[in-house]
């Protein structure tokens, strides 16, 4: 069904706040693990379910639903990143009981999703300076991930781990914009409009 605008009628309210809650209960319970802090194998998996729930769950949840509301951007994100955080899940597991994942594989794909998180950023400062400020924190970490795994350097650990936090809170932060600022009627987040405008279409002769 369409509006008399010929626009899609969303089929399910805006479910961006729901994977961006998931995403940053997710980080909070990775941060204590990246600074070294929790590495018992009782602390991987306690990880290991809120970040199979959270991470996994609510944005596979708010990634179906943004593709039901037609919403192609947040819907490839959030249910591609989705499953990324179930192998968040399936790592800290194996590793809680003693099995180490391959790094080759893991290094390959993280040079995948290097590329893919480039373009998404790419695509997302056509919406807003921040939503593009927070696929560039994605870009970063999978930087310094990359680096760690080819210098096989400890160096990079606390740069990935604050760059975890910041993910988090940046998610907080959109989720908290998306949700208060309708309620409130006044902008309470800060929330700025694209980075860059689309070409006008070119007028035809």
């Amino acid at each position: 069904m369409e509006t008399q605008h010929n626009l899609p009628v969303p089929v399910f309210a805006e479910p961006t706040p729901l994977g961006l809650i998931g995403l940053a209960v997710g980080c909070a319970a990775l941060a204590p693990i990246a600074f070294g802090a929790a590495l018992s194998p009782a602390a991987l998996k306690t990880a290991a379910m809120l970040c199979l729930f959270f991470g996994g769950g609510c944005q596979f949840l708010a990634g179906v639903m943004s593709l039901a509301n037609r919403n192609l951007y947040g819907g490839t994100l959030f249910t591609a990143f989705a499953f990324n955080w179930v192998m968040n899940w399936w790592m800290l597991t194996s590793i809680a009981g003693g099995a180490m994942p391959d790094h080759s594989v893991l290094l390959a794909v993280d040079c995948c999703f290097l590329l893919v998180f480039a373009a998404m950023t790419y695509g997302f400062g056509f919406f807003s300076g921040l939503l593009f400020a927070f696929l560039l924190v994605i870009d970063f970490m999978y930087v310094f991930k990359i680096a760690a795994a080819l210098t096989g350097s400890a160096a990079f650990a606390p740069l990935i781990a604050g760059l975890t936090v910041l993910l988090g809170l940046l998610a907080l932060w959109i989720a908290f914009a998306l949700l208060i600022n309708p309620v409130a009627g006044r902008r309470l987040f800060w929330f700025p409009g694209p980075v860059y405008h689309p070409a006008p279409p070119k007028q035809q002769a």
